[in-house]
């Protein structure tokens, strides 16, 4: 398992964006050299070193440092896209080889090199930028199908990275909660959120938030009774038998 590429985004001006002043920086580019990697903060910047986000109202922050995607993940679409798919363009900051990134367990721990160490905290979720970006039809409802997002990661320990350095799993939860799961009960599948809750405060906050909110609805929900139950008097007949 290592990397393939690290990839750094510049602002550019795009008409396929909802970014109040029409800026992006969704299209990465492959860097040359090694990249320091470190917590951004709660609000909206990037975790990688002369990386962009512009729209910090979706990207960036504690929660989504960095973004990555398994090369073999673009393999598979360069196959049903028909078209070569270059490290970077689905915006990820790190381009991986030999892991199963939509596999990885929310909460899991990754060392690269001697640098960085990272948690998985939930997959990406397509929007109209990324559409536009790779210009396919029906790319959200796609890529939404297909429920291979990649991960977002947040900075457990700073440090430098590079093309080919390992990616080594230091660490997997005691929970069954993959990014690809979570990303299904966060958009096709919401019968699956209480299942999120077993990764606790490692998950997004956003996506603990839809988990804990739903089981909290399930709960409020009246329940009838079981098919064949006789039925419960009502309490006004149970004080008039009383009399």
């Amino acid at each position: 398992m290592r990397l393939l590429s690290v990839n750094l985004g510049r602002p550019a001006t795009v008409p396929y964006t909802d970014h109040p002043r029409g800026i992006t920086g969704i299209d990465k580019r492959p860097a040359d050299g090694p990249v320091r990697i470190a917590a951004p903060g709660p609000y909206g910047a990037s975790g990688v070193a002369g990386d962009t986000v512009c729209d910090t109202r979706h990207h960036g922050g504690e929660h989504q440092a960095v973004y990555a995607v398994a090369r073999e993940d673009l393999d598979d679409w360069e196959r049903e896209l028909g078209r070569p798919l270059r490290a970077g363009v689905f915006g990820e900051n790190l381009t991986t080889v030999g892991l199963d990134v939509s596999g990885a367990l929310i909460g899991e721990h990754w060392r690269i090199g001697g640098g960085p160490l990272l948690e998985v905290t939930s997959g990406r979720i397509p929007c109209r930028t990324f559409q536009g970006h790779l210009g396919e039809k029906q790319w959200v409802r796609r890529f939404t199908r297909a429920a291979a997002p990649g991960a977002y990661l947040r900075v457990i320990e700073p440090g430098e990275v590079r093309a080919g350095d390992p990616v080594e799993v230091v660490h997997r939860p005691g929970h069954e909660v993959t990014v690809a799961l979570q990303f299904r009960a966060v958009t096709t599948e919401r019968a699956l959120l209480p299942r999120l809750l077993a990764a606790g405060d490692a998950l997004h906050p956003v996506a603990l938030a839809k988990a804990r909110a739903y089981v909290e609805a399930s709960r409020a929900v009246p329940r009838g009774p079981a098919p064949g139950a006789p039925a419960v008097p009502s309490p006004a007949l149970h004080r008039t038998e009383a009399r």
